[in-house]
C-alpha cells in the first residue's frame, strides 16, 4: 500500500475491530452491535488525502492503518487499566467521534497532558513502516511484501520481525523495537493488498498469518495459472477463480512465470507481460491498483490484522512493557551523565538529591519517569551504561556512585554522553555533571549530530568557570576555550551550558526537575544578549509557569511586563514573580497566570551572559523534513533527518495539544507561517506560509523550504507563528537547531539481528545533488567490534551516487541484547571543503532462533557509481509521524484475544 502518504481513516469509534473472528454477532452487547454498524458505514467516513501531491485521493495508507491500530489498542489498555487517581474511562464517552491521541491522553492522564512523546514514538513505527518501500535492502525484496507468491517466506520474515520487536523491547532498546515493528506491520498489511485473500471472499484476517507453526492453507504452486489477461487499467475479473492463495509478481526479479498474476500499475514492468494487468489493492486509483475497487475491503482486514499484532505484543510484553514500547506516557525520561573523579563530590550529591526529589515527588503520578539512564565517566574510562524502568533500581545504582580517585583534567565526557544518547529515548533531556573539559573533543561534531538525530536536549552543569584552573591536577596548561565542545553540543541540541560553583550546584541542579516537566523554550528576539538592546518574548494564554533563567557575569537585569511593570535582580517575591540567586545564576519564576503579550528583558553584563525563557504548555509541535515522491509505485514523502543541499524539501509539522484553549468555547489555535532564523545570532533567513493538510484538529501542516535556506552556511532554527482561538499571537520554537547537509548518507543493515561470531554486511550510499564533492569517509563502531569498508574516498558529480559495502564482525564474546551503533562520517577534502555529515545505524546482538536464519545479501567487491536524477528516490532516515483518528475497542477482546494470541505464540 502507499507508504509515505497521509490519508486518514475516519471510522467512527467502534469495537468490532478487536473481536476474534470466531465470535458470533448474537454474543455481542448492544454497544458492540452499534459500533459494528459504524465499521460498515459508507466510504465517505474516510478522510481525504492530506498530501496534495499524491495521485490517489481517498486512499488508506500504511501510516493510517498503523496509527489507527495503535490508538485502538491504547484505548483498550486505558479501558482495562483505570488511572490510579482519576475516574475510569467509559467506552460510551468516545462514541460518535474520531479518536485522537490528544483526547485519549486528556481523558486518561488529565486535561493538558501532552501526547507528544507517544505521537513521536508512533511516528518512529510509521517511518519504519514506510521505509520498507524505499530502503534498498527491502523495497525490491518480495519476501518483505508478500509478493511473487513468496507467502511462506513472507510469513517467516513477518514472524521474525515481531520476535525481534519483543527482544529489543525487553532489552529496553525501544527505538530498534519500533523499527522492527514498523517492518513487521508493513509486511502484514501488504498481505491483504498484494494477495488474493480479499478476492477469495474472506471477511476476517488470515487466522494463521502470525502463527509460525500453522499452515497458511492451499498455496498456488509454480505451475498453477492464477490470472487471465487484462488490457484495461481496472481488472476486476482477471483472477481465474482458483481456491489457491496467490500474490502478484512485481518488476523483473524474480521473473513472472507463465499464467501468473502481476502486482500491476504503471510502474510494474511485469504487468506488461501476459497475462497483463495486476491484482494489487494499494490505492483507490486504477493507475496504481488494478483491483482498486477492493481497496477499502483490503484496508479493513489490514487494520484488523494490525490491531491483532499490537494486541499480541501487549500480551507478551505486559501493559507496562507495551506502554514503554509506544511511550504511552506524558512523562519524560531521566538521564544523567556523571563525572566520578575525586573532585566531584558536591556534584554527585546534587544529582542524587535531584533524582531522589523527582522520584519521590512524581511516584505514582502520570509524570513519573518511565525510563532511567545513568552513565559514569572519568579518565581514562567511561560507562558502563545503566538503564532501567524501576525508580528504586535507579536510585540504588545512583547511590552507589561516589567520587573516588584523582584523574587529571580533561575527562572522557563526550564518550559517556554518546553512550547515554544511544540508550536515552528520543525527546528526552540529558544532564551532564562535570568540572572538567572533554578529553575526547574529536567527538564533538558526531555527538552534536546524534543529539539532532535523537532529538534530545543536553544540559551541561559545569562547576568551573571558563577561566579558572584550580582544584584539579593538570597535565598541561589548559585553553580557556576547552569547554567549547560543550557549547557546540548544547547549541545543536537546544540545551545550554551552565557554569556554577560547588557551593551553588545543589540549588542550580533544581533545573533538572523543572526540565523534566513538559516545557517549551520561548523564542527571544534577539536570541542572544546585545548591549543596549532588550530581549523580547511573547507570552500567550496557553502558557503557565513561565521561568526566566539568567547566568553569567551579570551586574543587573530588568524584566518588564506587557503592562509596564518592572522587576530587577533582587531576591525574593517581586511584583512579577519570585527571584532566586545562586552565585551568578538567577531564576525568576513568574506569577501564574502570566500576563499575555510582549515582555522585555534588559541585561547588563560582561562577557556572554545567557538568558533562557521556558514555560509549561501542552501546545507544541513535532517536525520532520521530506522530499515529494510523485512518481513510482508508492508516491508520497521521502523522509529526511535534515535538508540536503540541492533537493527541494518540504517541512512537515504536526501540532500537538490542539485541544488547549484559553476558554473551552474558543476556536482551535492555529499556526499560519514558519520563520527561519540563523543560529545563534537570530538573523531572519526567510519565512514561508504553512498549508493545513486535512482537518484542523489533526494539526498537520506543510511548507516548502525557501531556496535561500539551501545556501545557509550554518544552523538555523524554526519558529512557528500563529494565533490562539481568541486571535492573539502564538509563538513556538523548535528546541533543536537544523542544518542543511551537503550530501545524503544512507546506511542500512541486514534484516534481523546480529549473532555472536557472525559477519554482517552493511550497505552505504552517498549522493550529491548540489555539485561536485570530494569526500573522505570514516567509520566507527563499539570498541569490541571490527568494522571494515571498501569505500574510504569518493568523488561525486552533481546528481551522482556511490555505493559501498561495510562488514561488521561480531565477536563471539558479544553479549546478547547489547546495542551496537555504526557511524559513517563524510568530510570534505581540502579541494572540496564541506561540513561534516553523519549517518547512524543501530543494531542489536541476539542469539538467533532457527526460524530467524535468513539469507544474507550478496556481498559486493567494490563501490558502484550511478547517476541520480533530480527526482531521486532515496531510502528514508526519518519521516513524518502522526497519531490521529482511529478505532475504539472492546475490553472483552483483551482477555479472549490475549489467550488466543498466547496460544499462537507458543512457538516463538
Amino acid at each position: 500500500m502507499p507508504c509515505s502518504s497521509s490519508w486518514r481513516l475516519s471510522y467512527q469509534v467502534h469495537v468490532s475491530a478487536m473481536l476474534p473472528s470466531d465470535v458470533p454477532l448474537p454474543h455481542l452487547g448492544p454497544s458492540a452491535l452499534l459500533l459494528l454498524q459504524l465499521l460498515l458505514s459508507p466510504t465517505s467516513a474516510f478522510f481525504p488525502n492530506v498530501w496534495s501531491l499524491l495521485a490517489a485521493p481517498g486512499s488508506i495508507t500504511h501510516q493510517d492503518l498503523t496509527e489507527d491500530a495503535a490508538l485502538n489498542v491504547t484505548l483498550q489498555l486505558f479501558l482495562e487499566q483505570p488511572p490510579p487517581s482519576r475516574p475510569p474511562l467509559h467506552l460510551e464517552d468516545f462514541l460518535g467521534r474520531t479518536l485522537l491521541a490528544d483526547d485519549l491522553f486528556a481523558a486518561y492522564f488529565g486535561p493538558g497532558s501532552p501526547s507528544r512523546r507517544f505521537r513521536a514514538a508512533l511516528g518512529e513505527v510509521t517511518r519504519a513502516n514506510a521505509a520498507q518501500d524505499f530502503l534498498p535492502t527491502s523495497r525490491n525484496d518480495p519476501d518483505q511484501h508478500f509478493d511473487a507468491e513468496r507467502l511462506g517466506q513472507g510469513r517467516t520474515r513477518l514472524v521474525g520481525a515481531l520476535r525481534e520487536t519483543l527482544v529489543a523491547a525487553r532489552a529496553l532498546d525501544h527505538t530498534l523495537a519500533r523499527q522492527r515493528l514498523g517492518a513487521a506491520l508493513h509486511a502484514l498489511q501488504d498481505f491483504y493488498s498484494h494477495s488474493n485473500w480479499v478476492e477469495m471472499g474472506k471477511q476476517q484476517p488470515h487466522p494463521y498469518l502470525l502463527w509460525p507453526r500453522q499452515e497458511l492453507g492451499s498455496l498456488a504452486q509454480v505451475g498453477d495459472p492464477t490470472c487471465s489477461n487484462c488490457e484495461e487499467l481496472s481488472c476486476p475479473g482477471n483472477l481465474l477463480g482458483s481456491p489457491l492463495l496467490t500474490s502478484g509478481y512485481f518488476g523483473t526479479h524474480p521473473s513472472k512465470p507463465p499464467g501468473k498474476c502481476s502486482h500491476g500499475g504503471h510502474f510494474d514492468r511485469s504487468s506488461s507481460q501476459p497475462p497483463r494487468g495486476g491484482i494489487n489493492k494499494d490505492s483507490t486509483s486504477p493507475s496504481f491498483s488494478p483491483h482498486h475497487t477492493l481497496h477499502l475491503q483490503a484496508a479493513k482486514l489490514a487494520l484488523l490484522a494490525s490491531i491483532q499484532a499490537f494486541s499480541l505484543l501487549r500480551s507478551r510484553l505486559g501493559d507496562r512493557g507495551f506502554s514503554r514500547l509506544l511511550d504511552i506516557t506524558p512523562a519524560s525520561s531521566l538521564s544523567f551523565v556523571l563525572d566520578t573523579t575525586g573532585s566531584m563530590g558536591e556534584e554527585i550529591t546534587a544529582a542524587k538529591i535531584q533524582a531522589r526529589h523527582i522520584v519521590e515527588q512524581r511516584q505514582g503520578s502520570p509524570m513519573e519517569p518511565v525510563h532511567y539512564v545513568l552513565v559514569p565517566f572519568h579518565d581514562p574510562g567511561f560507562g558502563p551504561v545503566f538503564t532501567t524502568s524501576d525508580p528504586d533500581s535507579f536510585w540504588q545504582q545512583l547511590n552507589e556512585i561516589h567520587a573516588l580517585g584523582g584523574g587529571d583534567e580533561p575527562e572522557m565526557c563526550l564518550s559517556a554522553l554518546e553512550l547515554a544518547l544511544l540508550h536515552t529515548p528520543p525527546l528526552s533531556d540529558i544532564f551532564v555533571f562535570t568540572d572538567a573539559s572533554p578529553k575526547d573533543a574529536f567527538l564533538t561534531n558526531r555527538v552534536a549530530s546524534l543529539t539532532r538525530e535523537r532529538r534530545c536536549r543536553v544540559t551541561f552543569l559545569v562547576t568551573e568557570d571558563q577561566s579558572r584552573c584550580q582544584g584539579r591536577a593538570r597535565r598541561e596548561v589548559l585553553s580557556p576555550l576547552r569547554f567549547e565542545p560543550y557549547e557546540v553540543v548544547a547549541l545543536a541540541s537546544g540545551g545550554e551550558v551552565i557554569f556554577t560553583k560547588d557551593q551553588h550546584i545543589r540549588d542550580v541542579a533544581a533545573i533538572v526537575g523543572d526540565s523534566t516537566a513538559d516545557l517549551v523554550t520561548l523564542p527571544l528576539d534577539p536570541p542572544i544578549v546585545v548591549p543596549g538592546r532588550p530581549l523580547m518574548f511573547s507570552v500567550d494564554r496557553l502558557l503557565q509557569r513561565v521561568t526566566v533563567r539568567i547566568h553569567g557575569q551579570v551586574s543587573s537585569f530588568c524584566i518588564r511586563s506587557p503592562e509596564g511593570v518592572s522587576q530587577g535582580p533582587e531576591e525574593g517575591q517581586g511584583p512579577l514573580g519570585h527571584t532566586r540567586r545562586f552565585g551568578q545564576f538567577w531564576m525568576v519564576t513568574m506569577n501564574d497566570p502570566p500576563q499575555t503579550g510582549t515582555w522585555e528583558i534588559q541585561v547588563t553584563a560582561e562577557g556572554n551572559p545567557r538568558v533562557r525563557v521556558q514555560a509549561q504548555t501542552s501546545l507544541d509541535f513535532l517536525f520532520h523534513f521530506g522530499v515529494p515522491m510523485e512518481d513510482g509505485p508508492h508516491p508520497g514523502i521521502y523522509p529526511l533527518t535534515q535538508p540536503v543541499a540541492g533537493l527541494q524539501t518540504q517541512l512537515l509539522v504536526e501540532v500537538t495539544g490542539l485541544g488547549s484553549r484559553g476558554n473551552p468555547g474558543d476556536p482551535l489555535p492555529h499556526f499560519s507561517h514558519v520563520v527561519f532564523r540563523g543560529v545563534p545570532e537570530g538573523a531572519e533567513l526567510g519565512w514561508v506560509p504553512l498549508e493545513p493538510k486535512g482537518p484542523r484538529e489533526r494539526g498537520l501542516l506543510a511548507a516548502s523550504l525557501p531556496p535561500t535556506l539551501q545556501s545557509a552556511a550554518g544552523p538555523f532554527s524554526l519558529e512557528l507563528i500563529g494565533q490562539d482561538g481568541a486571535g492573539r499571537d502564538l509563538h513556538r520554537a523548535a528546541p533543536q537547531a537544523c542544518t542543511v547537509v551537503p550530501v545524503l548518507l544512507e546506511l542500512s543493515g541486514p534484516p534481523g539481528f546480529l549473532a555472536p561470531g557472525s559477519k554482517a554486511p552493511l550497505s552505504l550510499r552517498i549522493a550529491s545533488f548540489s555539485g561536485p564533492q570530494d569526500l573522505d569517509l570514516r567509520t566507527s563502531v563499539n570498541s569490541s567490534f571490527a568494522l571494515t569498508s571498501n569505500l574510504s574516498r569518493v568523488r561525486l558529480e552533481q546528481n551522482e551516487s556511490a555505493w559501498g559495502r561495510l562488514w561488521l564482525e561480531v565477536p563471539d564474546s558479544a553479549a546478547p541484547d547489547s546495542v551496537v551503533m555504526v557511524t559513517v562520517t563524510a568530510t570534505g577534502r581540502e579541494a572540496s571543503p564541506v561540513a561534516l555529515t553523519h549517518a547512524f545505524l543501530r543494531l542489536l546482538v541476539l542469539a538467533p532462533a532457527p526460524q530467524d536464519q535468513l539469507a544474507a545479501p550478496a556481498q559486493s567487491s567494490g563501490p558502484v557509481l550511478t547517476t541520480a536524477s533530480p527526482a531521486f528516490r532515496p531510502s528514508p532516515l526519518v519521516t513524518w509521524g502522526r497519531a490521529g483518528g482511529g478505532l475504539a475497542g472492546n475490553p472483552w477482546w483483551g482477555t479472549v484475544g490475549g489467550v488466543l494470541l498466547l496460544l499462537g505464540l507458543a512457538s516463538w
